[in-house]
Formats: structure tokens, C-alpha cells, sequence
């Protein structure tokens, strides 16, 4: 199959992709649409909002329409990296046997990530950057599509763990779920407090997809994109040279070289997915805020003066 035919096949599966996660899943359009983005893309994603917003189905709804085995981590102050990566166990012959943890999975939903210890953490940087695992100085290389989209709560912060800068930055979106709107909870509250059960069909297959991450990273990008998609980045690391006074005054630590590659990556996917065959500026501004929001650091005069993240970002298009 030629690259075109491909990509206007990504096309129909993906509009057929999101018409079957529209069964269960009533609005959050941005968030399903940024999910698929880093899943072409071949990236990770942090989902962050307060309870009932669906977090979990949404990821359970995803790993059933893409056909992928799906596990899910509840993090807990006590969970240990072994019970993530699996640990090795003397069998009934004497000899060690490797017993695989949830990690050797297709997607990993890692539910409230921040309510574990950094150590535990840690475990799952080497699967998310290598898409592999050590367990006992043995190398255990994960199936493939690959991806951890994890969960966090942003109102209950009493014993938990802030998730350290090098594992956000291993994040390719960062996502905000919003509160749906009137009329989306009526739906909601339609749906759920019947006795209809809803299923979804599986419209990908995991060759499918290890394909479309292919198609998508054969995408041609023009050299003025990607220098914007650079230029955007480092505007946002303060005293730079192309650094602007919003980012002088209220920015600590601007992102680093991971945030361009993502960009120009989720742009492609951005482009794909809509049938055109290059990305362009506005598919860099459309994922800028999702992919830099997390990797920029704000000092205390912007927590003072309530700017947020979101205007720094708009700022510097």
C-alpha cells in the first residue's frame, strides 16, 4: 500500500475510532483526540483531573477499540517497583523462574501515579524511554505498541508524591479533563443509570497501529515548521536569546529538546489524521499547550499574580 493510501485510510479508522469511543464516552472530545495524537505518535500521556471525570473508562474504552491487551497499576504508598516489573522466583526445580509484572502489556494505565513513592516511580522510566525493562540484571525488551498513559488527581494533594521533572518530561501530553457541561451530564446520567449495556468493537489491529507510528514518522515536515517548533521551545527557557518578557518574569525553567521532537511528532499525527499530507504552523499551535505545559516551571511572581501556563504558552505563538 502506497504512503497515500495509507494515510487516507488513518483517516476513516480514525474518525471510526472516535465514533466508537463516542458510545461510552459522552464529550471530553480534546482529550480522546489528544490520546490517539500520542498513541500514533508512539508517545505517553498524563491525564490529569478530579475524580468521576472518567479518566479510567476513558483509557479502558481506547484499549478496546484499538484491540490492545490493557492493564491497569493502582498506585499506592506501599506498592513496590516488583510489582510492576514483575520479579524473578526459585521454582519447584531450584532454578529462578521470571514471573512477568503488569508492565508487559500493551497499554499501562498507571491510576493515580503521583500517590506513589519516586522510587516506585522511577520503575516505570526505563519501560517508558527504552521500551524495555531490567529485572536482576537481566534485559527484558516490552511488546510492541508500547504506552502508559497515567492518571493523576489535582484537588487531593495530602500524601502524595509530585511526579519528578525527568518523568514529566518523558510525558508527551500533559491533558486536562474539564467538567462536562450541562447538556454532556445529562447525557452521562441518561447513559449510566440504565440497564443498557453498551459494548465497543476493537477497529485496529497491533500491526495496524505499529504501522500508522511508521507512516506518520515518514511524514515530510518543511524546514519553516520545524524552526518554528524550535523557535516556540526555546522562547520558553528564561534570559534566552529568543526568550520574551512574559518568560523572563514568571518562568523558572523553560523545556528542553524532548518538547521540540514531540511537537513536530504530534503535529505529523495532527495533519494525518485530518488527510493532510504535511503539517503545518496550526498543527504546531494545536498541540503546543498540551505538550509545553508540563515542561515549563513557574516562579512564585506568577503564582503570585495567578498567570497560568496557558497564557505564557498563547503568548509566545
Amino acid at each position: 500500500m502506497s504512503d497515500v493510501a495509507a494515510l487516507k485510510l488513518l483517516v476513516e479508522k480514525h474518525t471510526a475510532l472516535k465514533k466508537e469511543i463516542g458510545k461510552i464516552i459522552i464529550g471530553q472530545n480534546k482529550a480522546v483526540d489528544h490520546i490517539l495524537l500520542s498513541i500514533l505518535s508512539g508517545g505517553h500521556s498524563l491525564l490529569i483531573g478530579v475524580p468521576g471525570l472518567a479518566k479510567t473508562l476513558i483509557v479502558n474504552t481506547i484499549a478496546q477499540t484499538l484491540g490492545l491487551e490493557f492493564k491497569r497499576i493502582q498506585f499506592t504508598p506501599d506498592l513496590m517497583p516488583s510489582d510492576i516489573l514483575g520479579s524473578e522466583i526459585l521454582d519447584e526445580t531450584n532454578h529462578f523462574k521470571f514471573i512477568k509484572g503488569p508492565i508487559f502489556s500493551n497499554i499501562i494505565l498507571a491510576d493515580e501515579i503521583n500517590r506513589t513513592p519516586p522510587k516506585t516511580q522511577a520503575a516505570l522510566l526505563e519501560a517508558m524511554q527504552e521500551r524495555s525493562v531490567t529485572v536482576a540484571g537481566h534485559h527484558h525488551t516490552l511488546a510492541k505498541p508500547f504506552f502508559v498513559l497515567a492518571t493523576q488527581n489535582p484537588i487531593e494533594q495530602e500524601g502524595t508524591y509530585p511526579l519528578p521533572e525527568a518523568q514529566l518530561d518523558r510525558f508527551m501530553f500533559s491533558i486536562n479533563l474539564d467538567y462536562p457541561t450541562f447538556e454532556e451530564e445529562v447525557e452521562v446520567v441518561k447513559s449510566t443509570t440504565n440497564d443498557i449495556k453498551v459494548s465497543v468493537s476493537p477497529m485496529l489491529s497491533t500491526e495496524e497501529i505499529n504501522e500508522f507510528q511508521h507512516l506518520i514518522r515518514r511524514i515530510p515536515v518543511a524546514d519553516n515548521v520545524i524552526e518554528y517548533a524550535v523557535k516556540l521551545v526555546s522562547k520558553t527557557r528564561p534570559n534566552s536569546v529568543n526568550s520574551p518578557e512574559i518568560v523572563n518574569n514568571f518562568i523558572d525553567w523553560g523545556a528542553g529538546p524532548r518538547a521540540s521532537q514531540n511537537l513536530i511528532l504530534a503535529a505529523k499525527a495532527n495533519a494525518a489524521v485530518n488527510g493532510k499530507y504535511s503539517p503545518d504552523i496550526e498543527d504546531v499551535q494545536e498541540v503546543a499547550y498540551a505538550i509545553l505545559k508540563h515542561r515549563i516551571v513557574k516562579n512564585y511572581k506568577a503564582e503570585a499574580e495567578g498567570i497560568t501556563e496557558k497564557q505564557v504558552i498563547e503568548s509566545l505563538f
